[in-house]
């Protein structure tokens, strides 16, 4: 994602601490009591402008979900998305590094991690930068709910080849695979911007279910 900078973004981040979380690391094991209630929260690392993540809480407002990306400049994109929709109250955004999550989670805290249209860094010296990469499915463990699930879309074949891979040698079990999403569209699919992009050019669309098994 290219970045442009907005200088006005930082003060207006500030100014809607009801929506990107100011301490969340200061709610690790409290996310209920944020919420104000005890519904299932489901997070998206790398939330990118938000169109995905403000769906998904229109659409479900019995969950709690919370996106997450780490620049101003693009986060700012999604705090707007969530205002233009009225700040659905069971929407927040935090500004962290998707790596760090179990310094703001507690085990048990997320029933769900989405993963979208995620930098593929194709480079081998570059795996553990994959948001797929055991590395980061043991900090999705950490949080999740015991069996908790990751939902994962891409238009990158070889990304999604190494996640099948990682996700299995991980010892996940994969309970949805799509090779092409959108040749048979689930009706309550939300599409991310990349997704539209990427779909109107005919490329097809990489989906997969996984959730973590009891050990």
């Amino acid at each position: 994602m290219r970045l442009r900078n907005k200088p006005w973004a930082s003060e207006f981040i500030a100014d809607h601490p009801e929506v990107i979380i100011p301490d969340p690391e200061q709610h690790k094991g409290q996310w209920q009591q944020v919420f104000g209630n005890t519904n299932p929260l489901h997070i998206e690392v790398g939330t990118g402008k938000g169109q995905f993540i403000t769906g998904m809480a229109l659409q479900n407002p019995n969950i709690n979900y919370i996106g997450i990306e780490l620049y101003d400049s693009v986060i700012v994109c999604a705090l707007e998305n969530a205002i233009e929709a009225k700040s659905p109250a069971n929407l927040r955004l935090l500004k962290v590094n998707g790596a760090d999550l179990n310094k703001y989670f507690a085990k048990n805290d997320v029933s769900r991690v989405y993963l979208n249209f995620s930098d593929p860094w194709p480079k081998v010296r570059h795996a553990k930068r994959r948001l797929t990469h055991e590395g980061f499915l043991k900090t999705y463990e950490d949080v999740l709910v015991d069996e908790g699930e990751i939902h994962f879309k891409t238009d990158n074949r070889g990304l999604f080849e190494y996640s099948l891979t990682s996700i299995s040698a991980y010892g996940m079990l994969l309970t949805y695979v799509s090779l092409d999403l959108h040749a048979n569209m689930p009706e309550d699919n939300i599409m991310t911007e990349y997704e539209e992009k990427f779909s109107a050019k005919g490329q097809p669309i990489y989906r997969l279910e996984a959730k973590f098994q009891l050990k």
